[in-house]
């Protein structure tokens, strides 16, 4: 015993030989990411390039925002109780290396060594230790674990046991060095596996296993200085940006959320892996079997945040970028966080960029461990699933890295538009759904007073609009794209002359001529202007509505180009033909190109002997569905005429009834309503579709007609909607000096009424909804039945009435009268007073939007401000 330490006694068979130090050999450490001091002297392989020694700061430092790094509890190094004493351990200051079992489970946490007691009781051994320990030979070089040697008269069971007594027993300094390693106040230069573990430990194991082991220990000092830079990014930038007038308070969460998006959700999950990491280390240093388990498992949960982070990244960078450019205050702060020992003279982009850097760093470290891993060891199945799902987790976010990248170009591209004094283009570009698909320089040739000029554009091609820029650098460096043509719509977009042949462009490059001698060059004749030319490729741009004097003709620099900007453009028009036919409020329709015709000028619609040569022009149609088939009702001057849809040659008439003018189904109640020249009349919607599919004469049908109005009521128009849960029928009828509103709701077959003297069908099947009908204004033209009251467009405006309580007074919308100090809303009261309203569209769920006929054009300096005040639904 020397120095009052207890000294390891190993008992080596006298034919072996002692492997050498790892650490001397000269190739043994190339796997590593952080290789040993003394193989980096230029620091080169650290976890950052701009790492310096600077270490974790003090608790006593005097940076005001300095939190230290959090105390572990001393207490999870000691020895566990199921770890069983050494021999040779002569105070509580030393403690024992847990016995290495072979191959364990990595999720046993039972005793790590057992006792005398069960190995005399024949202790079962795991058969990578029974084959291990019976090989009479040991080859060199190969990764085993240090079980294998032992004296040549001992026995397989007593060699595993001896060995894994005395690898417990070696407790110099190894274990206090461990928790300072997981504390993070180890000195640097001592933290690698092999300064850790004892000469005699790492004499005994094979060289494969000594380099596996040291990989094992980098992941794990890998996840410490991620963990611990995850942690700093919100103690020394983001705790700070709180609490100081750095940015306002307006912009400050968003900029937080901006930047820094769910790091504190990557941050979670890597503190528990971090500390199960930790626990494993405790239980199984030196000789540590897997740690596969703990990063399989972890792995599977982390996808879905670090998929949200990696494909933000882009917008987190430029967000940072462009407070950093416009505002002083940041950057004196960022300057201030460079000088925190913690930062180590690390940029916020750095940290920022950490996330995303870390799951390739984690893949490069579990594939070389891969490599030393023996053969039949269990991590060769877990570590080869885990390097699989984080290979195509990493390409998977490739889409989303391009596509965050464009809409951060795209931002960069609407912050440097400039337009023409006095001219204002709605471009539409705070739209969510807006991008940037192609963006490249193309030239241009204007014609001179002599000859031809060339210019050099960028031009942009949004999924809304073709613009053509001219780039000018101002002062400072900053680039500014002048719209030099009013953008073209991508509706109007047409292209042509892509195969044209190319064309010269002359451009003159000054140079000297370096070939000459010295002694040999004049002052003129040194400096030479040389005119060289450049082929260059055309293809033209037009406005549909506007083809010669918005005809654009655009040269690329090559072939290949060309190609691009055709394949851009036509995917572009095409992506917007799309997104238009899918946000369209009415989807149109072609019932009929040679049905429905109108007579020659002068002649007439029917024709004698009851044939029918001309039906008129159409005036209304209504689909409906019956007996599993979709069919369409269209009304003509001459009658009624039902057709399956998609069958346009199979119209078939079935009411005689003259101009009609609108047309209603109810189907939960069988109704077919048609608003004619005669009144307003139902019939059974069922008959009619069988008179139409000639399963039914038309007797019945006409049979089933019921007049709802008068034969002297003049019916000005008819609705039908839903109110307060019940279908109703709104129509309008004109006396002699007023005009009312009727209200009435249809039965169903078992409430009917007795029949009066407007039903023929021997049953009435619709009653009034109110006693009396309601006086509305004359030049009412319209109805919308709304959520609980009833909208009259008439010439004034839009009047809302509540049926049911008609002693209150109505409403008249839009209402400008709360909006006198609004100069926005008093413009668009000016602009209203003008026009005719047509009706109302419910738009959303608590908005309607008015519909004019036209609105004026006001010749005003002011901006016109759309109106968004949201409209109570009524």
């Amino acid at each position: 015993m020397a120095n009052g330490r207890p000294q390891p006694h190993l008992s080596i068979p006298p034919r072996t030989r002692p492997l050498s130090n790892p650490s001397l050999a000269t190739d043994s450490w190339n796997f590593l990411v952080t290789p040993p001091p003394d193989r980096d002297p230029l620091n080169l392989w650290a976890d950052d390039p701009q790492r310096s020694s600077f270490g974790l700061a003090s608790p006593d430092s005097t940076y005001p925002f300095d939190p230290s790094f959090p105390e572990p509890d001393t207490s999870l190094f000691e020895r566990p109780p199921s770890r069983a004493a050494s021999a040779y351990e002569s105070s509580g200051a030393y403690h024992g290396y847990p016995e290495p079992h072979l191959y364990r489970s990595t999720s046993h946490r039972a005793s790590l060594r057992p006792s005398i007691s069960q190995r005399s009781l024949g202790h079962r051994h795991a058969r990578s230790e029974v084959q291990l320990t019976s090989s009479p030979s040991v080859v060199r070089g190969e990764s085993r674990p240090p079980s294998f040697i032992g004296s040549d008269e001992s026995s397989p069971e007593s060699t595993v046991a001896v060995l894994s007594d005395e690898l417990s027993s070696l407790t110099f300094a190894s274990e206090e060095g461990l928790r300072k390693f997981q504390m993070g106040s180890l000195p640097e230069s001592d933290e690698a596996w092999h300064r850790l573990v004892p000469p005699e430990a790492r004499e005994v194991l094979d060289k494969k296993e000594v380099l596996r082991q040291s990989v094992i220990f980098e992941v794990i000092k890998s996840e410490r200085d991620y963990v611990q830079d995850l942690e700093l990014v919100k103690d020394v930038y983001i705790s700070p940006l709180l609490n100081l007038p750095v940015i306002s308070r307006s912009r400050l969460q968003g900029f937080l959320s901006e930047v820094f998006y769910n790091l504190d959700e990557i941050l979670a999950h890597h503190r528990r892996l971090l500390d199960q990491l930790f626990e494993r280390q405790r239980e199984q240093h030196p000789l540590i079997q897997s740690i596969a388990d703990i990063i399989l498992e972890t792995s599977l949960q982390f996808r879905q945040s670090y998929e949200a982070y990696i494909k933000h990244y882009p917008l987190a960078e430029a967000r940072h970028r462009t407070e950093l450019r416009r505002n002083p205050k940041y950057q004196s702060f960022l300057s201030q966080c460079g000088h925190h020992p913690r930062v180590r003279k690390r940029d916020l982009n750095t940290f920022i960029t950490r996330p995303v850097t870390r799951l390739p760093r984690l893949t490069l470290l579990l594939s070389t461990m891969q490599g030393y891993t023996a053969a039949d060891h269990p991590d060769q199945e877990t570590l080869p699933l885990i390097l699989s799902l984080l290979t195509q987790f990493v390409k998977s976010t490739q889409p989303g890295i391009e596509a965050a990248e464009s809409k951060v170009q795209f931002y960069a591209l609407c912050e440097s538009l400039v337009y023409q004094k006095g001219e204002i283009i709605d471009l539409d570009l705070f739209d969510e759904s807006r991008s940037l698909l192609h963006l490249g320089p193309l030239a241009r040739r204007y014609r001179a007073d002599v000859g031809y000029h060339w210019a050099d554009l960028n031009v942009a091609l949004l999924d809304n609009y073709l613009l053509l820029l001219k780039p000018e650098r101002r002062s400072g460096g900053e680039i500014r794209h002048v719209v030099v043509s009013r953008p073209i719509p991508l509706e109007y977009l047409c292209l042509s002359n892509f195969n044209s042949p190319t064309e010269p462009r002359k451009e003159k490059n000054n140079s000297i001529d370096q070939q000459q001698p010295q002694s040999s060059r004049s002052l003129l004749s040194s400096f030479s202007i040389r005119s060289t030319y450049r082929q260059m490729y055309p293809f033209t741009v037009h406005h549909a509505t506007s083809k010669m004097t918005r005809r654009y003709t655009l040269y690329a620099a090559s072939e290949e180009e060309r190609d691009k900007w055709r394949v851009a453009l036509v995917e572009a028009i095409a992506l917007r033909k799309v997104r238009q036919d899918a946000n369209m409020w009415f989807a149109p329709h072609t019932i009929n190109e040679g049905f429905f015709r109108m007579p020659p000028l002068g002649g007439q619609i029917h024709s004698s002997n009851g044939v029918r040569h001309f039906t008129g022009r159409i005036r209304c149609a209504v689909p409906f569905s019956s007996g599993g088939k979709n069919l369409i009702a269209v009304g003509c001057p001459t009658g009624v005429y039902v057709a399956v849809r998609g069958q346009s040659s199979q119209f078939r008439k079935v009411l005689q009834l003259p101009n009609p003018t609108s047309l209603h189904t109810i189907p939960s109640h069988n109704k077919f309503l048609v608003h004619c020249d005669s009144g307003l009349k139902a019939y059974s919607l069922d008959l009619l579709a069988r008179v139409a599919m000639h399963t039914s004469p038309p007797q019945p049908l006409d049979a089933s007609r019921e007049n709802i109005t008068a034969a002297d009521d003049l019916v000005l128009f008819v609705k039908v909607g839903r109110f307060a849960g019940k279908i109703l029928v709104l129509y309008a009828t004109k006396g002699l000096w007023q005009v009312q509103l009727h209200i009435v709701t249809p039965l169903l077959p078992d409430e009917a009424q007795p029949p009066k003297r407007r039903s023929i069908s021997g049953l009435l099947t619709f009653k009034p909804y109110l006693k009396d009908p309601i006086s509305i204004p004359k030049d009412v033209h319209d109805l919308t039945p709304l959520r609980r009251k009833i909208g009259i467009c008439a010439e004034r405006g839009i009047h809302i009435f509540d049926p049911e309580h008609l002693t209150t007074n109505y409403t008249i919308i839009p209402n400008f009268l709360t909006e006198e100090s609004n100069p926005p809303m008093q413009l668009l009261k000016q602009r209203c007073s003008g026009a005719k309203p047509l009706g109302l569209v419910k738009s959303g769920e608590d908005e309607l939007l008015v519909v004019f006929d036209g609105i004026p054009r006001i010749q005003s300096s002011q901006v016109f401000i759309p109106c968004t005040k949201k409209i109570q639904l009524f």
